[in-house]
């Protein structure tokens, strides 16, 4: 609503509704603790305010009696604004102020004689139910809602027994309208926040989603309640691992490893972005990255082959934190694999197949400082870019390939 969207914004800059809005702010509250204290204290502030027309219409009307009654909420809300700035306690104030909310309404009404002559001035008691579902939650508003409810009905049942005041047509009728209209906008902006609520929530969680998952992936495991699982004949995968981690990071602090970590693998997301790839996860210090799914390419090998060339050169822009020149090996397979989403919680889409593991291979059993590849890799590469033949290796679970080693992209010949 309005006066959330206001304290929001006061609770982030100062002035003179920041400083309101915060009389009931402890030291230690969270985030979400100082705004709820903004959002009610603004609304206490508002109502208490807007009171002020009740007092002055109806003391010209000469109806004491039905001023008092709002003038006396404005003294007991006062005097609850100033305990809450003393004590920094929410919930008495919080209690306190949706039971004025309930029951001024309703005495007011029975003071002026009925639904008529008050304009049906019950229905700001809908505030009460309204703030409590705001300020504490829908299981708690249902016991707000009933209490509304009862007051209704109580005020059906009495309504026959009022003498009316004598309160003009005009005023009556004013008063009809503003009464009408302002439950009914406040219900509207009730509804209207609770909307754009759910709108910003689903949003953050696509975002979540498409942190995790490619963006095909998440669309379909929006849309769907099967398993995602699909066949591809050409992709290329890398593996990438950096050489000696262990041994590097026993001498750092956790905090070096980490943000050593974090800034050679946000290089790497980046390149991965550039080059159009699919990052597919972090294992320790290993990073695999995919070309050619979800979404087909037929260049798929040419792009992870110039990701290998840029990560190899993003070492020598990395912080070294670890205190020690950084190396990596990475490994390139190119065949078909098996991509799918799997888990129900902190789900990961991945890929399976012998691609995979001879990527793999390809890697650990690389050279520090190199990019190894298969065969199969090297003839969809071999036209374009350079390479150096490493000649048969013993690969576990595979036995003697030959295998190349990728040392950069071929210029382009000139005519």
């Amino acid at each position: 609503m309005l006066v959330r969207v206001v304290a929001s914004t006061v609770t982030q800059r100062g002035g003179f509704l920041g400083r309101l809005g915060a009389i009931g702010v402890a030291p230690d509250d969270g985030e979400q603790e100082r705004l709820a204290k903004a959002v009610i204290t603004l609304s206490a502030c508002l109502v208490t305010a807007l009171s002020t027309v009740w007092v002055i219409v109806y003391f010209s009307l000469g109806l004491p009696v039905s001023a008092a009654i709002p003038l006396a909420y404005q003294v007991v809300s006062i005097g609850s604004l100033i305990a809450f700035a003393t004590t920094k306690r929410l919930r008495p104030f919080r209690t306190s102020q949706l039971a004025m909310m309930l029951m001024l309404p309703f005495l007011l009404q029975l003071s002026l004689g009925g639904f008529v002559p008050s304009s049906v001035v019950v229905l700001w008691s809908f505030t009460a139910p309204v703030g409590a579902l705001m300020f504490k939650g829908t299981r708690s508003s249902i016991g707000w809602l009933l209490a509304y409810i009862a007051v209704l009905a109580l005020s059906g049942l009495l309504d026959p027994f009022l003498d009316p005041a004598e309160v003009p047509a005009a005023v009556i009728i004013t008063l009809f309208v503003l009464n009408l209209a302002g439950v009914s906008t406040t219900a509207f902006l009730l509804l209207r926040y609770f909307v754009l609520e759910r709108e910003h929530e689903r949003a953050k969680s696509e975002r979540l989603l498409l942190n995790v998952l490619p963006a095909p992936i998440a669309a379909r495991l929006r849309d769907s309640v099967g398993t995602i699982a699909d066949g591809f004949d050409g992709v290329t995968v890398l593996f990438a691992d950096i050489v000696d981690f262990t041994t590097l990071s026993a001498t750092a602090t956790p905090n070096q490893v980490v943000e050593f970590l974090n800034g050679l693998f946000s290089r790497f997301d980046r390149l991965a972005e550039r080059h159009g790839l699919e990052k597919i996860k972090t294992i320790g210090d290993a990073y695999m990255v995919a070309g050619g799914l979800p979404v087909p390419r037929s260049d798929h090998a040419d792009a992870v082959a110039d990701m290998a060339l840029d990560m190899m050169a993003e070492l020598g822009a990395v912080d070294h934190r670890l205190g020690a020149d950084i190396q990596l090996r990475i490994g390139i397979d190119t065949g078909p694999v098996v991509a799918g989403v799997i888990g129900v919680r902190r789900f990961i889409y991945d890929l399976w197949g012998d691609t995979v593991n001879t990527a793999s291979r390809m890697e650990s059993q690389g050279v520090p400082g190199s990019i190894q590849v298969t065969e199969r890799t090297y003839q969809r590469l071999c036209s374009h870019y350079s390479f150096a033949e490493r000649g048969p290796v013993f690969v576990k679970g595979k036995g003697e390939m030959k295998t190349w080693f990728l040392e950069g992209r071929l210029a382009p010949k000139t005519r």
